[in-house]
Parts: C-alpha cells; sequence; structure tokens
C-alpha cells in the first residue's frame, strides 16, 4: 500500500470513529488465489424484477449498470418492495434508474436523487425529489439531512473519486434506519484505495473483549462496541460495496455452550 495512502486513512476514519466508537482499523490484506474449481451449472433463477425492467428500458430515459448488479440489489433490498421506502440515489445521470426504483419499490416509494448537474432537476416528479449539489462537500449532507426523512436505502453511483465515497457513506450511514442498506456501486481495480477502507471498516466487526457471565461454564460474552451493536455486516461483491444495519441494535454477542459430552481437553 502506498505511504500516502497508509497516511490517509486514520484521518478518513476519524469521523465513523467518532460516530460509532470505533476502537481501532482492522488490518488490510490481500490474497490471490488461482485454480478454483468450477461449479456445477446452477438452476435456472427466478426472473428478476429489476434486470425484466433494465432489459424492456430499450428506449427513453438511460440506465447504465453492470448487469451483475441486479442480482445484488435484489438480494438485499427485496425486503423493502411494497413498503414505500425511502430511497437515496447519488448519480442521477439520464434518469432511467429513479423510474426502476420507482417501478420496483412499488406505489407510495420515496426517491430522492442527488447529482452535481444542475440540469437533473428536471427529472422531478410525484415520488422523486432531486438534490443538485456536490457528494465531496459535508455540508451539502447536512443540508440533506435537514431536507429528508432517514433513509432506508442509500446508493452510491455518483463520481466514483475515493473521496467522494468515503464523505457520502460517512456522512450518510450514521443515519439510516434501522435495517437499512448502503450500496457503493462502480468500487473498480484490487488496489482502489475505498476497498482499504472499507477493510478497516469491516475489521471493526471483529472486535471482541470477552467479560465471561452469570455461568461461563456455559457461554461466552463480548459487550458490542457501538458499531457493532448498528452495523449487521459488510459485503463486498465485484465493483460494489454493501453494508447492513441491523434491525435493533446489539448489546452483546454470546457463544453458548449446548450439549453434555465434552472431550475431557475442552475445559
Amino acid at each position: 500500500m502506498p505511504s500516502t495512502l497508509r497516511q490517509l486513512m486514520p484521518k478518513r476514519l476519524r469521523r465513523l470513529i467518532n460516530l460509532f466508537g470505533i476502537r481501532r482499523q482492522g488490518a488490510i490484506t490481500s490474497s490471490r488465489w488461482n485454480n478454483w474449481t468450477q461449479p456445477t451449472a446452477p438452476q435456472p433463477p427466478e426472473p428478476n424484477p429489476l434486470e425484466s425492467y433494465f432489459n424492456a428500458n430499450t428506449s427513453g430515459p438511460g440506465i447504465w449498470k453492470w448487469r451483475h448488479y441486479f442480482e445484488i440489489y435484489h438480494r438485499h433490498l427485496a425486503k423493502f418492495r411494497n413498503r414505500q421506502p425511502h430511497v437515496l440515489e447519488i448519480g442521477v445521470f439520464s434518469g432511467g434508474s429513479l423510474g426502476m426504483w420507482q417501478n420496483y419499490f412499488g406505489p407510495g416509494s420515496n426517491i430522492y436523487g442527488v447529482d452535481i448537474e444542475p440540469a437533473c432537476k428536471s427529472y422531478e416528479r410525484e415520488g422523486v425529489r432531486i438534490f443538485i449539489g456536490d457528494q465531496a462537500d459535508r455540508s451539502f449532507w447536512t443540508k440533506i439531512r435537514r431536507n429528508v426523512p432517514a433513509l432506508d436505502i442509500i446508493i452510491d453511483d455518483g463520481g466514483h473519486t475515493t473521496a467522494q465515497q468515503i464523505a457520502t457513506l460517512e456522512e450518510t450511514l450514521p443515519y439510516l434506519r434501522p435495517g437499512g442498506v448502503y450500496i457503493c456501486e462502480d468500487v473498480q481495480s484490487s488496489a482502489n484505495p475505498f476497498l482499504f477502507y472499507i477493510d478497516g471498516l469491516a475489521g471493526n466487526l471483529h472486535a471482541e473483549e470477552i467479560t465471561g457471565s452469570e455461568n461461563p461454564a456455559r457461554r461466552q460474552v463480548s459487550p458490542a462496541t457501538p458499531f457493532q451493536s448498528a452495523v449487521h455486516s459488510v459485503h463486498r461483491y465485484p465493483y460494489m460495496v454493501v453494508i447492513e444495519r441491523n434491525s435493533t441494535p446489539v448489546n452483546e454477542l454470546i457463544a453458548p455452550k449446548h450439549g453434555t459430552d465434552w472431550q475431557p481437553f475442552l475445559k
């Protein structure tokens, strides 16, 4: 990792350290694997409503997505369908994805678009509001928080620079509703600095401080850190990062022992 990146990362993490009480940055490692066994041919999947919409969008406002994104979207976002979620997408471009999200989430969904190009304001309509601003400008996110209710979903398909992605994550992730989902798209290159940032962030899910319990022979307990209490999981896919928040706060992580027969060397 370049020395300049090592110097920048602690500064970039500082805001989330303050917000979530992160005590340390996880180690960053990488590996290269070759000669994977090829999987058996999968069964044909059920139709994906997002991909079906994309395939049918042969005219009108443009949508530009990597095809493998649709399976990832549906995996993490299906639970919000027909529940009138509040969805914010950074990067409006030609406006086609705004209609895709409205169609997918159903009547009553609330879609908010963010773009730096003033012309994108023309895409406003019933159920869709557009905000014009620079996603790297933290004061802009202060304005968004004053004008937009707490969000269920954030999709960063904006400028794709590390500074923009980090500022957006730090300024929006803490304000996701319980169970909310954050997505950052087009995180390309195995040496992408934003991936190093995400690896350091994800390492905080593994913090452990065993404190014992009322019956230490039957379980181990580690109090949840503020980050573990708020964040359920961090997922990495080709070109995409997904972070899910817990539906309810987690107070402790518990490893109970069940059963009566144990090897004598296990105490």
